[in-house]
């Protein structure tokens, strides 16, 4: 018996929510009593796995798999945790992680809880805590059967370091006829920006800020904190951004460490997406906007004024302490 960990990678290299779901299953393998096994596919190198606790892993070659497939992962899984004995499988909240891991439950008739927000609070059975009704409330959930699935929130555990080194050894699975009947046929990615999904800031803008032709001091104050772009779903609707930038409920859901939202009135859809960031806040000129509710922090003011002011003393700051 062991726990399995899927650790997403791309282009060789683990994501940042690898390293948060590798000290979960491990921090779960220590409460159970056994181990941690991560399955890896077409990473470059897996040894940076151990220093988050896992064991053994499992490393996949599988060409057909730099693109992403549901279906492909979930039976690779499938097997992966026949082949380890696994009880319980940990994967991510990421997109791709909440296509596959459906599929898997279905396949090993197992429960599955995503948006889980620590270690359980039993491990027989099997009860986890994690966010519900667009993250404003808790559920403490019962997985019952012989196996579980765990669908780790981002940013919610953190990346526990662990002393050990993980063996690797090669796994290949089989794929049914049909697995890859669905196939990408093209990928359209930003390269030279921070992912949403893995940025621990994130910078939007809205309406506010009148048109595109502004969009430069989001850009410039994202760059100087090291953070992602994004935006509200009216700003992506008017073409100002691209889709690939909405945040929110109807978008991308964000579970930063920081978000700094300007010139965004806070409509619930927004803030259903959203409200899982650790700390929110807020520049509107308008005092009665439903964000500075939600808000920790909230600045009333001319975005204009108060933005181009914010990247001129966080760039002092940073000369300062350089």
């Amino acid at each position: 018996m062991s726990v399995l960990v899927y650790t997403e990678t791309e282009n060789g290299s683990f994501k940042k929510n690898a390293w948060e779901v590798a000290s979960y299953g491990a921090q779960l393998a220590k409460a159970m009593g056994t181990d941690a096994v991560a399955v890896a596919v077409n990473a470059a190198d897996a040894s940076p796995l151990g220093k988050y606790g896992i064991a053994r892993v499992l490393q996949v070659s599988e060409p057909r798999l730099e693109t992403f497939n549901a279906r492909a992962v979930a039976s690779l899984l499938e097997q992966a945790a026949a082949h380890t004995g696994a009880r319980v499988v940990v994967v991510s909240s990421s997109a791709d992680a909440k296509f596959a891991a459906p599929l898997l439950a279905g396949a090993l008739q197992a429960g599955y809880a995503p948006n889980v927000v620590g270690l359980p609070d039993s491990t027989q059975p099997l009860v986890v805590r994690r966010t519900v009704f667009s993250n404003k409330g808790f559920a403490h959930t019962e997985l019952q059967g012989e196996r579980a699935i765990i669908g780790v929130s981002n940013n919610a555990f953190g990346m526990v370091e662990a002393e050990g080194a993980a063996t690797a050894e090669a796994f290949t699975p089989e794929f049914g006829e049909g697995t890859f009947a669905t196939k990408a046929v093209s990928v359209d990615k930003a390269t030279d920006k921070i992912a949403i999904a893995d940025a621990d800031i994130v910078v939007s803008g809205g309406r506010g800020l009148k048109g595109p032709e502004n969009w430069g001091m989001v850009e410039e104050l994202a760059e100087v904190l090291g953070a992602a772009t994004a935006c509200s779903k009216p700003v992506s609707d008017m073409g100002w951004r691209p889709h690939s930038e909405h945040v929110g409920q109807t978008g991308k859901p964000v579970a930063s460490n920081l978000y700094i939202a300007i010139g965004i009135s806070g409509a619930i859809q927004h803030l259903a997406g959203v409200n899982a960031s650790k700390v929110k806040v807020v520049i509107n000129n308008d005092p009665e906007a439903p964000f500075f509710k939600a808000a920790d922090y909230g600045v009333v003011g001319d975005a204009f004024e108060v933005v181009p002011e914010l990247i001129e003393k966080l760039k002092d700051f940073k000369a300062q302490n350089a």
